[in-house]
């Protein structure tokens, strides 16, 4: 009985990691790894510290705003340049001036030179890098994970990697903030991304030289926004995913007040808070690592975006910490399901020749929205304060999220004959028709 138990319980680890058999694909998830706690240490000692230094909610939101902003104009002509470049060198680039970004932003802060200003503009800097490696990263998949039906996992996987860091990356961060500096958040980050640089440059690549003719930029990219938005599925999936940016996912920027002002407590609260929504995303990842077929996602997406809001509209009630924590994590859970399901189907449905532009418009539609979120968030917060500004984060998601389950039959429908085609929903047999759509039951 052991035994059977122990077999069991190596098959499900090898579904879940199945991707990892990749070399490419292990080195940069090491790499990733390591790197991704260092960014989200910064992540969370960015907003205590413009908080630590002005006491504004209004600043956190126009910082947040300054770090994001670049990604809404910059990322549809990165998506362009990275279908026509090399996603690897892309990648590569955008790691090493995250690297000099995060040492700058650290030492300014050890030599206690610090000002708003500064920060500002590294957000900007950090932002501009981000439009290029967000999309890049998102299409670097396929070219890491050599079979096709093993795409989701290695894109669970990444959202897996990044929650796993989400989780570990505040935590250590709450108690660095607390026994330390800022500066220290930001200087482990800045030596991170040597990891990633290292497992990038270890990398045997046979890399595709692409055939097509080249087009002018404007007109590469109008081609992509009608491919885009030319083909409902995707066109909803990024609606969606918009408005989860633009009202839901903005509470991270509040989450500094929050801890403070309605938690009553200090930096360990709000990293234990933080930390709490990446256990949530991890458990989120894990479940859909383990699937082994990207049918059923498109029921996912709408679930978890309630998922998401449900816990935002709890969390704006609360006034318990522990209470705080729990619902913490059903909002990561909810927002990593929807925003890696999404991912997912994306990069199945859509063709190689456009998989960095449509990616550029996801990367849009998460970060591209964020900036005005983040505005949003902290102008409402002034107003109507912070828990009533979270609550009405978390009713639009659902509003979203139910909008799009009334449109989900009809979706399912356009993505069926995609499904077909690669081989994901097998035909019964040669010659004959596939069974009507009543009695067929598949997924998005």
């Amino acid at each position: 009985m052991g035994t059977r138990w122990t077999g069991n319980n190596r098959d499900r680890f090898k579904i879940v990691f199945r991707s990892l058999q990749y070399r490419n694909y292990r080195l940069f998830f090491s790499g990733q790894s390591i790197s991704l706690i260092g960014t989200w240490m910064q992540r969370i000692a960015m907003p205590w510290l413009v908080y630590h230094m002005t006491g504004s909610v209004l600043l956190l939101g126009v910082v947040g705003f300054a770090g994001q902003i670049p990604t809404l104009f910059l990322s549809p002509v990165a998506g362009v340049l990275t279908d026509r470049w090399s996603r690897y060198r892309v990648l590569l680039i955008t790691q090493i001036v995250s690297l000099i970004q995060a040492g700058v932003l650290a030492w300014l802060c050890l030599a206690g030179v610090i000002q708003i200003w500064q920060i500002v503009l590294l957000s900007v800097i950090l932002g501009c890098v981000n439009a290029f490696d967000v999309p890049a990263r998102h299409s670097f998949v396929i070219d890491m994970v050599d079979k096709k039906e093993d795409l989701g996992n290695g894109i669970a996987l990444n959202s897996l990697m990044f929650n796993g860091a989400r989780l570990i990356g505040p935590s250590i961060a709450g108690v660095m903030l607390a026994s330390t500096s800022e500066g220290v958040c930001f200087l482990f980050n800045a030596i991170s991304y040597i990891f990633v640089i290292i497992s990038l440059l270890m990398m045997k690549l046979h890399i595709k030289i692409s055939k097509r003719k080249v087009e002018p930029i404007l007109k590469e990219l109008r081609e992509g926004l009608r491919y885009t938005f030319g083909f409902a599925p995707i066109k909803h999936l990024l609606i969606l995913l918009s408005i989860s940016s633009l009202m839901g996912m903005s509470y991270s920027v509040l989450m500094p007040v929050f801890a403070k002002e309605v938690l009553h407590g200090g930096s360990h609260t709000y990293g234990f808070l933080m930390g709490a929504a990446g256990f949530g995303a991890l458990l989120g990842a894990l479940f859909l690592a383990s699937r082994k077929s990207v049918l059923k996602l498109g029921r996912i997406v709408p679930a978890s975006a309630i998922v998401f809001g449900a816990g935002l509209l709890g969390l704006s009630f609360s006034r318990i910490f522990p209470i705080s924590l729990i619902l913490m994590i059903f909002i990561g859970m909810g927002m990593m399901l929807q925003t890696a399901a999404s991912n997912t189907i994306l990069q199945t449905i859509t063709d190689d020749d456009k998989r960095g532009r449509v990616m550029s418009f996801y990367t849009m539609a998460i970060m591209g929205t964020a900036p005005f979120g983040s505005l949003i968030a902290g102008g409402l917060a002034r107003v109507i304060g912070t828990p009533w500004t979270i609550f009405t984060g978390g009713l639009a998601t659902i509003i979203g999220a139910l909008i799009f389950l009334r449109n989900l039959p009809e979706l399912t429908a356009l993505v069926r004959p995609v499904y077909i085609k690669m081989g994901i929903i097998p035909e019964v047999a040669a010659g004959i028709q596939i069974a009507s759509e009543q009695s067929t039951e598949t997924g998005l």
